[in-house]
């Protein structure tokens, strides 16, 4: 598998996303929305930064289980229920992603929405990768 990050120079500089990524591969892994749930079902964490960290980690399990490693990583959408708050947590957002994920972004986006399947979420993580053979 091959991945290769696009930022094209007219364009803004992206600042923890790619704008494009083109991947190669045989395998498309789907992942599903995940939130800050824990093994019980219920959501942990009070705080965004504390919920995107456990969402990010259940992505990264999600992902892990099926091969796949956060470089296979293609795309990546954050669901949030108050896009202020993303905005004013993005700094530690970013370093948690980091931590976790590494500095291969992929493409993402943000999308502000009025509320999650569980009332106490407060981020939701979905995406897909594209794994070798």
């Amino acid at each position: 598998m091959s991945v290769q990050r696009v930022n094209p120079p007219g364009l803004s500089p992206p600042a923890g996303f790619s704008h494009a990524v083109v991947a190669t591969g045989s395998r498309v892994v789907f992942l599903a929305g995940q939130t800050a749930l824990d093994g019980d079902g219920r959501v942990v964490g009070a705080t965004l930064p504390e919920q995107f960290e456990r969402a990010l980690a259940n992505l990264l399990t999600a992902l892990a289980a099926a091969g796949g490693t956060p470089a296979d990583l293609a795309r990546v959408t954050v669901y949030v229920t108050d896009v202020a708050a993303y905005r004013a947590h993005a700094a530690e957002l970013g370093r948690a992603w980091r931590a976790s994920a590494g500095r291969d972004y992929p493409a993402m986006a943000v999308v502000g929405i009025v509320r999650l399947w569980d009332e106490q979420a407060l981020v939701e993580l979905d995406g897909f990768a594209v794994l070798p053979d």
